[in-house]
């Protein structure tokens, strides 16, 4: 090995570059620039202001944060729903307005105060609702309006009761514990605020109003269309953002105890600014009460920190306008990009190097030959990519198809056929159990079983996390093949934690290994992970001394044996270093031996785009998916050999015509059924010599 293609090799072995990727896939990714850029901010005005993190000012910030952050949330719920509410500010002045007058001058109860000014407050959203959400007003010229009519409203109150507020003097503990109360030392505004906070996160992520709006959001067209009720969830959000704002005001007003002219004013900007920041999109469909907590921090404390650094009102406002202008820039354009950035840097080929490609002419075990011509065609056109194949002890054959069902093949001229089970996501491998259940590997979906009363039931999703990923590779992503040992432990193969389904041919142009085996034991009703790291996992198939299985490792175009049992427990063992294809399911032949079947030949041009991982990085990059280079799938193959690693059969199908493309076969009482995920049709071979009477099931319950 050269000096160059040693640093190659160890450069893409330590230096990560799909994390970048990962990273940037994350959901929580949004809330990244908002943190960092309030970290900035604490981290210059905490050390421009003395005693900023002194308990006296911490105190003080919490109560006016407290109060601001209701404003904020107010504001994100309309905003995640495709609206806005410019209303927050002049509502906020009238539930402190209202709650003084009706304490000081009606002489009512506190619990009467209470429900009377939210009741204010959810009277002006269900004003703003109406016009926005039933008569499908626009929200900013409608909110700006009524922004401009409550103010008029507050005026007047004010005009007519300022004097009584100022002059009444309130005995009520109540009253002052609202502004100036604590629960356990916190702010009893905070605690209402964070406890709203929650109750606002769980609602939007939880329940189906929660999804109503973030659908409305991304579009209400869409929304409509599948049946979501939008006028009245739209009406509704600014329901819910008049009573916010009327809360923040009764809180503020317990707290000061006083009505002015200027209460309110300009706050819907630093509101708006506040939950833009945060990272809520303002094209809506987009955002969280966590992006409004952080973006509420984040303003209060660049607002108070500017007005003790001696800041005037004018250039105090002109850099909110800034910071409000900077976050919409940031928001359209990362909105607009994000998806073009990470199609640029998710794939990351690494560095695999494959060894030479065994001929495919004689003497090679690997000869061409016509063995496939005599493929019998069962069920053709009528099922679709029957990825794999499997019979039971009535020679009935059960097989996976593209839209999620088991179809059964009745025997003995498999004409008949029905739907055995709906899945829902793609079946892959099948086996049977112990007793009698199918157990199918479905991609997306994890493992499941399908009972003999053709009952669907998950048997298991996910497995233990790894304690270092940045990937949340707990989640079964893409299960592919499987096989049971003697004592019912159920060996299965992800073949990539990375990519979806629809993906898979991605992973080859990656080649980093990113495939694993996991084991479900259920007996203990655990999932662990027993191997990691493996290139495209694919085809489990367990040796007859019950200790350990042989699996397929597509990308590496390898065959290895790992022992689970025994005094080999935990080691690897090479079986076949060198295919010329792209190894997929492995079962056993009668005689001892096994049958495997290879979806397509390796071609020296992508061999040598392996060793090339800058040139496949360009690729991924430049052009369109569609004209990457992938590896070759549609020459079918199926090869049959022993323990040591010895070819014993070869069978081709030179023209691609009679079964073109092959992922599994059973064998199956002199016959070989025959399975491939792009084909139309299952193949049936008649083996010379074979033994007419073994089956597969047969052959695991001498086992048992």
């Amino acid at each position: 090995m050269s000096v160059s293609e040693t640093i190659v090799r160890w450069r893409y072995r330590f230096v990560p570059d799909h994390l970048v990727g990962e990273i940037l896939s994350k959901n929580w990714i949004d809330n990244a620039i908002p943190l960092i850029f309030l970290m900035v901010v604490v981290t210059v005005f905490g050390s421009a202001i003395p005693d900023f993190f002194g308990a006296a000012n911490i105190a003080n910030l919490m109560r006016q944060w407290g109060e601001f952050s209701l404003l904020v949330l107010a504001l994100t719920i309309v905003i995640v729903a495709g609206g806005i509410d410019l209303s927050v500010g002049s509502t906020f002045a009238l539930g402190n307005i209202v709650a003084l007058a009706l304490l000081n001058v009606a002489e009512w109860s506190m619990p009467a105060v209470v429900a009377g000014t939210l009741a204010a407050g959810a009277f002006v959203g269900l004003i703003n609702g109406v016009l926005v959400g039933y008569l499908r007003l626009r929200a900013f010229l409608t909110t700006l309006v009524t922004l401009i009519i409550v103010r008029a409203v507050v005026d007047m109150l004010l005009l007519n009761y300022s004097v009584k507020i100022a002059g009444s003097f309130i005995d009520s503990d109540e009253w002052y514990f609202l502004g100036e109360g604590s629960i356990l030392g916190t702010p009893f505004s905070v605690v209402v605020t964070v406890s709203l906070a929650v109750i606002l996160h769980l609602v939007l992520s939880r329940t189906r109003i929660g999804w109503h709006i973030l659908a409305i959001g991304g579009s209400r067209r869409s929304a409509h269309n599948v049946g979501i009720p939008v006028r009245k969830v739209v009406c509704a959000t600014y329901i819910v953002s008049g009573t916010l704002a009327a809360l923040a005001g009764l809180l503020f007003a317990s707290r000061l105890g006083g009505a002015g002219a200027d209460t309110g004013i300009g706050l819907e900007i630093t509101a708006l600014t506040a939950a833009v920041v945060g990272g809520n999109s303002l094209g809506g469909g987009r955002g969280s009460a966590a992006k409004a907590i952080i973006g509420s921090i984040t303003v209060m404390l660049m607002v108070n920190s500017l007005v003790r650094l001696g800041i005037t009102s004018g250039a105090n406002s002109l850099l909110l306008g800034l910071v409000l202008l900077l976050a919409v820039a940031i928001d359209v354009r990362w909105v607009k990009n994000r998806h073009k950035v990470l199609s640029n840097v998710y794939v990351s080929p690494t560095l695999a190097i494959l060894p030479p490609a065994p001929a495919t002419e004689a003497p090679s075990p690997y000869a061409l030959n016509d063995g496939l011509n005599p493929v019998e065609q069962i069920g053709l056109n009528e099922i679709d990519g029957p990825e794999d194949v499997i019979l039971d002890d009535d020679d009935h054959i059960y097989s996976g198809n593209r839209t999620g069902d088991i179809i059964k093949f009745f025997a003995p001229d498999y004409k008949k056929h029905e739907v055995y089970a709906h899945i829902g996501g793609r079946p892959l491998g099948m086996a049977f159990a112990h007793d009698g259940s199918l157990l199918v590997c479905v991609g997306g979906m994890g493992l499941y079983r399908v009972t003999k009363d053709r009952e669907v039931e998950k048997v298991t999703d996910e497995t233990n996390r790894s304690w270092f990923s940045v990937i949340d590779d707990s989640r079964l992503k893409l299960a592919d093949d499987l096989d049971i040992a003697p004592d019912g432990r159920v060996f299965f193969s992800e073949a990539t934690v990375r990519y979806e389904m629809h993906d898979w041919p991605v992973d080859c142009l990656e080649s980093r290994g990113n495939g694993r085996i996991v084991c479900f034991d259920p007996n203990t009703g655990v999932t662990r992970t027993v191997m990691k790291n493996l290139l495209f996992p694919n085809g489990i198939c367990m040796t007859h001394d019950s200790q350990s299985f042989l699996f397929a490792e597509t990308w590496g175009c390898r065959i290895s044996r790992y022992y689970f049992d025994g005094p080999k427990a935990g080691t690897v063992e090479s079986v076949i270093p060198d295919l010329p294809g792209y190894p997929d399911n492995i079962n056993r032949a009668s005689d001892g031996t096994y049958w495997l079947a290879l979806i397509g030949i390796r071609t020296p041009s992508l061999d040598l785009a392996l060793k090339m991982p800058g040139f496949r990085k360009r690729m991924a990059r430049r052009i369109a998916p569609d004209e990457w280079l992938y590896p070759n799938i549609n020459s079918g193959c199926i090869v049959r050999f022993n323990e040591q690693g010895e070819i014993l059969e070869t069978l081709w199908d030179l023209g691609g015509e009679n079964h073109p493309m092959i992922t599994s076969m059973r064998e199956h009482k002199g016959h070989l059924y025959i399975g491939g995920i792009f084909n139309n049709r299952i193949g049936r071979l008649k083996l010379e010599g074979a033994d007419t009477n073994w089956t597969g099931p047969q052959s695991y319950r001498r086992q048992t």
